[in-house]
């Protein structure tokens, strides 16, 4: 299994790598990775993977094998493959990577304000949104940008730790999300905290502190049912 450096450190541009298979479609899987595969709403990671050669291998994009488990760099077509037990150095797409950590991390603090079963989601480099089942009314789009900022400005840490499977299972009430379900399984669930204000479990990537999200807008709340409710958030 693929060491997730990505998944204890978000902030780690960089690490060596092993080169340990490559799949029938010529995807790369690596002995460990600060790319993070696609999932959660969050876009993969692109980048390169330096060769022993000095020769730059370009990454499109980074996803998981068809087990939800493996961890597949994607090579941009037409290039060269490193061969099974080559070295490479990885290094991700920082700006792009960053851009989506704001993102993740502000849907989060959405989801502190917005208490209701959130039905869908997705994290863009400028924009992220959430769909949220909100039986009656419709929040105020002013009034929630205003509650964000001033989440964001107060600058809470953000941290995560780890529970097992059986802990998560006791605690249904941390699960936010009703399309996307914590991987269970593999004994432990990470926990994405926000200062006091929000805990769920979340294998994304995050900023250290909600300073770093930057100027949050509500841009648009969608109607989408009779229930549903999308909600577009801007991020300079």
């Amino acid at each position: 299994m693929t060491e997730e450096v990505f998944r204890e450190d978000a902030y780690t541009q960089t690490c060596p790598a092993t080169v340990i298979a490559i799949t029938e479609r010529g995807g790369l899987i690596l002995d460990r990775t600060v790319f993070y595969p696609t999932g959660g709403g969050q876009p993969g990671d692109a980048g390169r993977l330096t060769l022993a050669d000095g020769r730059e291998l370009a990454i499109a994009t980074t996803v998981y094998d068809a087990d939800k488990i493996t961890i597949v760099h994607v090579p941009a077509e037409g290039q060269a493959l490193p061969a099974v037990g080559e070295p490479v150095t990885c290094a991700i797409d920082w700006s792009r990577r960053f851009k989506l950590m704001r993102a993740h991390t502000g849907l989060h603090l959405l989801c502190s304000l917005v208490k209701f079963p959130v039905t869908g989601g997705q994290v863009g480099e400028a924009e992220g949104r959430l769909d949220f089942d909100i039986p009656d009314g419709t929040p105020d789009k002013d009034a929630l940008t205003a509650q964000l900022n001033a989440l964001i400005a107060a600058n809470h840490p953000v941290s995560h730790r780890w529970i097992t499977d059986e802990e998560m299972a006791a605690r249904p009430e941390l699960i936010r999300t009703m399309s996307v379900k914590p991987p269970m399984g593999r004994g432990r669930v990470r926990l994405v905290a926000i200062g006091d204000v929000d805990l769920q479990p979340c294998g994304g990537t995050h900023v250290r502190a909600t300073g770093d999200v930057g100027k949050a807008t509500v841009t648009k709340i969608e109607k989408k049912g009779a229930i549903n409710r999308r909600i577009r958030v801007e991020f300079a």
